[in-house]
C-alpha cells in the first residue's frame, strides 16, 4: 500500500516537472517581501520582537488580494533520477539537502548546497539559477562553506566541502575544478567551519573517527588533532573574534591565535558538547545534559549585540530540545522545549530590539522552524510550519543579509532572509 502511494506521488511530481518550462537540476523557492509601517506604536520589548517576526514572516496560505504585496521567484529543483536515489539511499525519495551557505562575490549573491547525491551546487540568487555543480565526492556531502580566505587573499571564488568519503575538498568556481584536498580523517567528515579571524585561514573539521582537526588552508597542513569524544563529532563551531583583539589578519601563527583565547566547540553523538583550547588542543569545558545526539552548536556573537554573546553556546539535539549554555560556569542557562522531533539546526537571529538580539531560531525533523526569546523558556515566539509532503524534515538553516534594488513601502526593507534546506531536496528562502 505504501509503495503504491509512493509511486502515485512520484508520477504526480513527474507530471508537474514535465509541464514546467524551466527544467533545472535543482529547486529553490524564494518568497521575498516585508511589509512595514511608518506609524509609531508603543510596544513592550517582547511585543516588539513578536511584531517583527509576525511582519517579517509570511505563510504560504495567502489570500488572493495580498498577492500584489509579494515578489515571488521560484526555480524548479528536480533530481537526476528517482531510481538512482533509491539505489543509493533506500530511505530517500528525493535528494537530501544537508547543508547550505551564502556569500557575495563582487556584488553578486550566491548560495551553495551540499546534498546526499554527492554533489556541491552553486546558485545565483539574482538570476534564479544554478551556475555550477561539482561531482568529485564519492559519498554524501555533509557540509559546504564559501572560503573567505581564497577570496580576500587571492581573489578566487572557492567553496569548501566535506563528505562521508573522508575528504575535504576545495572547488574553484571560476575554473570549475578541484583546487585542494584534505584527507587525514579516517572516517566520514560530518562538519567543517572556517575561522572568523585571520581572514578564514583556519578550518576546523569533525568526523566519524571521533576526532576534530584544525587545518591551515594556506599550507593544506593539519595543525592540531583534538581527541576526547567517544562517538561521531557531528557539529563544530569556532569562537568569534575577541572584542579586545585588534585582528588585522596578519597574525598567521597558530600559537598567536591560541594565545588570544580562541576556542573550538564540538557536539557529538556521545551526547556531550566540548570546548577546546586552540593552542593547547586540550579540552577546557564539557557540557552534559542533552539526552540524545548533539546535532548543532553555535557560539554567540558580539556583533548581534547579545549580552555576553561570546560566552554562550547554543545547541540543538536529537532529544528535541534547544539549550543555551554559559561557557564560564559550564552551566545551563535556558532550556527550550516544543519541537516534536530532533532539532537539526540552531542559529542566533539578527533581529535587534533595544540594542540587543535576544531571539534564537531552531529547525527540526518535525518540519517546523521556531523562534525563541533567550531570556525566557516559555513557548516559542513564532513558528514556521513547513509542508510535510513538499519539505519533509528541515535539515539546515541560515540567516542571510541580501542586497536588494527593490523599493517597497516608502523605500524601507529589512534585507534579512531566512534560507533553509529540506530532506526532500528543496531550498526555501523567507523574508
Amino acid at each position: 500500500m505504501q509503495l503504491k502511494k509512493m509511486l502515485k506521488r512520484i508520477k504526480s511530481k513527474r507530471k508537474k516537472i514535465e509541464q514546467s518550462k524551466n527544467l533545472n537540476l535543482h529547486i529553490i523557492q524564494i518568497v521575498l517581501a516585508i511589509p512595514f509601517t511608518d506609524k509609531k506604536i508603543n510596544l513592550s520589548e517582547e511585543e516588539e520582537i513578536k511584531a517583527i517576526l509576525k511582519y517579517w514572516i509570511r505563510i504560504l496560505n495567502i489570500k488572493l488580494g495580498w498577492i500584489q504585496d509579494f515578489d515571488k521567484f521560484v526555480v524548479n529543483y528536480v533530481t537526476f533520477s528517482f531510481l538512482f536515489c533509491i539505489m543509493k539511499n533506500i530511505y530517500l525519495l528525493f535528494m537530501n539537502i544537508i547543508q547550505i551557505d551564502h556569500s557575495t562575490f563582487d556584488g553578486d549573491q550566491f548560495i551553495c548546497s551540499g546534498s546526499s547525491d554527492n554533489a556541491v551546487c552553486i546558485w545565483d540568487i539574482d538570476y534564479n539559477k544554478q551556475i555550477r555543480s561539482f561531482n568529485g565526492h564519492l559519498n554524501s556531502v555533509y557540509c559546504v562553506k564559501f572560503s573567505p580566505y581564497h577570496y580576500y587573499n587571492h581573489r578566487q571564488n572557492v567553496i569548501c566541502s566535506s563528505s562521508f568519503d573522508k575528504t575535504i575538498r576545495f572547488w574553484d568556481i571560476n575554473d570549475s575544478r578541484q583546487s585542494q584536498i584534505f584527507n587525514r580523517h579516517t572516517d566520514g567528515i560530518c562538519c567543517i567551519e572556517l575561522s572568523p579571524f585571520n581572514g578564514g585561514r583556519y578550518l576546523c573539521s569533525g568526523s566519524g573517527d571521533k576526532a576534530i582537526c584544525l587545518w591551515d588552508v594556506e599550507t593544506s597542513k593539519s595543525l592540531h588533532i583534538f581527541n576526547g569524544h567517544k562517538h561521531f563529532v557531528w557539529c563544530v563551531d569556532i569562537s568569534p573574534i575577541q572584542s579586545n583583539n585588534n585582528n588585522d589578519n596578519k597574525s598567521n601563527h597558530i600559537g598567536v591565535i591560541g594565545g588570544n583565547g580562541y576556542t573550538i566547540c564540538s557536539g557529538s553523538f556521545d551526547n556531550t558538547i566540548r570546548i577546546w583550547d586552540v593552542e593547547t588542543a586540550k579540552q577546557s569545558v564539557a557540557f552534559e545534559g542533552h539526552g540524545h545526539w548533539i546535532r548543532s552548536v553555535k557560539y554567540g556573537s558580539n556583533e548581534l549585540g547579545m549580552i555576553d554573546g561570546p560566552n554562550t553556546i547554543l545547541s540543538g539535539s536529537g532529544d528535541k530540545s534547544v539549550r543555551l549554555w554559559d561557557i564560564r560556569s559550564g552551566q545551563l542557562i535556558q532550556l527550550f522545549n516544543g519541537h516534536a522531533g530532533p532539532v537539526n539546526a540552531v542559529e542566533y537571529s539578527p533581529f535587534v530590539v533595544c540594542g540587543n538580539s535576544n531571539v534564537i531560531c531552531s529547525a527540526s525533523r518535525d518540519s517546523t522552524i521556531r523562534f525563541w526569546d533567550i531570556r525566557s523558556n516559555k513557548n516559542e515566539l513564532y513558528l514556521i510550519d513547513g509542508d510535510d509532503n513538499e519539505d519533509g524534515e528541515i535539515t539546515c538553516l541560515k540567516f542571510l543579509q541580501l542586497r536588494t534594488n527593490r523599493k517597497i513601502n516608502n523605500g524601507r526593507e529589512c534585507g534579512v532572509k531566512l534560507c533553509y534546506g529540506t530532506v526532500n531536496g528543496v531550498i526555501r528562502m523567507w523574508g
